[in-house]
């Protein structure tokens, strides 16, 4: 009992003093029993809001996936580290949506969302057992339902960890007019115009990006690799885009049924022989050219790109 006090104890004052880095959220659609060592998940859709904005959308395969520690945490279909959203994210509160829908719509199944603050520094705290385990967790929860059908799991979180950008002050925007949908459809239609050898505003779009090395991309030529095997950028008609009003400052423009931006599909980068090459034109082109784009009106009342 004196070891569980005292463990207890520097659990509170380790976690008193610690900082949140990341909320992790993971979900997974399955059936059969987490008791056993693998349960198999159920094919359908599954996408992702936060802040109510569509952030991604992604394919769920049927596959047998493993049942993992004694608490029974299912290896995730959908995996959202928070820090890593982007401007979407608010410093303090946020919400996340998910909603699946599975390809069977008549067949029973599960689904669960769970989540976990990462901390910027590690607490011990005694096991049921009795044993002392290290952890860089803290607030795990986790959400189970039953469904057949549609399945949509909301929570709110808090990221102070998230930058505090200017915009995400401004008032939200509530309508559009049609003057304000035309000067959208140009800025998109203007954005593929730079895909062409040379590409300073593709570079100048990928700088800063998490993740993305300007330099070595250049060096490598892999957008010109590109290019020299066919691959083009095509804007989609004003008859085709959806202007998505998220409650917030920034408006999400998208094309209906599909990616924003035509890049040629997979056949396209098949062309490009080399598998480096491919995964680098890859990477660059789905950042310079994402599934979608969110506008924000700056002061002046004209529309940038936020994310």
């Amino acid at each position: 009992m004196h070891k569980i006090a005292a463990a207890l104890m520097l659990t509170w004052s380790s976690l008193a003093s610690a900082g949140v880095l990341n909320v992790e959220f993971k979900f997974t659609p399955y059936t059969g029993d987490l008791k056993e060592d693998h349960v198999q998940t159920v094919p359908g859709k599954a996408q992702l809001f936060i802040n109510n904005a569509l952030m991604a959308e992604q394919d769920v395969g049927k596959e047998m996936v493993p049942v993992l520690f004694d608490d029974r945490e299912i290896a995730p279909s959908l995996w959202v580290p928070a820090a890593s959203l982007g401007p979407v994210l608010r410093k303090g509160k946020n919400s996340i949506r998910i909603e699946f829908q599975p390809s069977d719509v008549k067949a029973p199944y599960h689904a669960q969302l769970s989540w976990a603050s990462v901390m910027d520094q590690s607490t011990e705290e005694a096991t049921s057992s009795g044993t002392i385990k290290s952890t860089n967790q803290s607030g795990e929860g986790m959400d189970a339902k039953q469904a057949t059908g549609k399945v949509v799991f909301e929570r709110d979180f808090v990221a102070d960890f998230a930058a505090d950008l200017p915009w995400h002050h401004d008032p939200p925007i509530t309508a559009l007019s049609d003057a304000d949908k035309h000067q959208l459809a140009e800025l998109v239609t203007a954005r593929a115009g730079p895909f062409k050898p040379g590409f300073a505003d593709i570079y100048r779009s990928l700088e800063g990006k998490e993740g993305i090395r300007v330099a070595e991309i250049k060096k490598a030529k892999c957008l010109d690799k590109a290019y020299a095997a066919g691959i083009r950028v095509a804007a989609p008609t004003f008859e085709q885009l959806d202007f998505v009003v998220t409650g917030g400052p920034e408006v999400l423009v998208q094309r209906k049924g599909g990616a924003l931006y035509d890049l040629g599909g997979p056949d396209a980068f098949g062309r490009i022989k080399d598998d480096e090459m491919q995964m680098c034109a890859g990477v660059a082109l789905s950042i310079a050219y994402p599934p979608h784009l969110a506008f924000v009106r700056t002061p002046a009342g004209a529309w940038e790109v936020v994310y």
